[in-house]
């Protein structure tokens, strides 16, 4: 099973990786970054596919993937 990790500090919440999860893994937290911006969150319930999706569609290079 893959990991995510989220750098949340860099997120700018511009939400292209929870339109491109396709198992909808992550989610747009409630809480505020370092920039006072909501960023996203990953949900891990060993159903990660590790496809790479939302680290490449992410602007910032926020995501890492860990398999």
């Amino acid at each position: 099973m893959a990991k995510i990790t989220i750098d949340q500090n860099k997120c700018k919440g511009c939400l292209l990786c929870i339109s491109f999860c396709p198992q909808g893994l992550i989610t747009l937290s409630k809480k505020l970054n370092k920039c006072g911006v909501n960023f996203v969150e990953f949900r891990d319930n060993g159903k990660c596919l590790g496809c790479l999706r939302c680290a490449i569609i992410c602007p910032d290079c926020c995501i890492s993937i860990y398999k």
